[in-house]
């Protein structure tokens, strides 16, 4: 049975973890005297990942449908989806062993939500290493000059399987720490 609360099976964070969400919506976040330079930096990392992922995930298509031939999709993809992996691995170390930490001793009551939050990071990770994994067995099929066909679909699939849970994982992070951000401010918890 799975876990209603992981990252493949929620819809969004447990009531009981949006507490200081009810306080602070997400409406209200911009204009908010405690959104610092840290929120707004992490934020826009966030954005960067959807956006990526989105063009990859995109890429992807168009190259299975014919729009774009092996050689052009290996020249366009391989660098972004090198970034993506490798940023996303780095933005998720700092996030576990730096911001959680402060935020989790700042706000107790949201304990299970880090944890949460962690577990998710483990989740992607393993999902990155299959999408790494499908992109070399693809990649080495254009390179042998094989049908790369059934490997690029695969590739395409696991991508759009992808998407969205990492949309749901950003979100719902967001929705956890930025509200204990605007409720402490940034300055107070060390971030300044």
């Amino acid at each position: 049975m799975s876990d209603p609360s992981g990252l493949f099976a929620r819809a969004g964070l447990p009531e009981d973890l949006t507490f200081l969400l009810a306080k602070y919506p997400r409406l209200h976040w911009p204009e908010h005297r405690n959104l610092g330079a840290l929120a707004r930096f992490w934020m826009g990392r966030h954005d960067m990942f959807r956006e990526l992922s989105a063009a990859l995930g995109a890429a992807s298509e168009h190259h299975l449908a014919g729009a774009i031939d092996g050689a052009s999709f290996r020249a366009w993809f391989a660098p972004r989806f090198g970034f993506f992996l490798g940023e996303l691995e780095g933005h998720h170390q700092i996030e576990d062993h730096h911001y959680f930490p402060v935020l989790c001793t700042a706000e107790r009551r949201l304990a299970r939500g880090f944890d949460l939050l962690e577990t998710d990071h483990d989740t992607i990770h393993r999902r990155l290493a299959e999408l790494d994994a499908a992109w070399r067995a693809f990649d080495a099929a254009l390179r042998r000059g094989e049908d790369a066909r059934p490997a690029g679909e695969t590739l395409s699939g696991m991508l759009t399987g992808f998407l969205a849970p990492l949309g749901r994982h950003l979100a719902d992070e967001e929705d956890l720490i930025v509200p204990v951000l605007l409720d402490r401010g940034e300055s107070a918890l060390g971030f300044a």
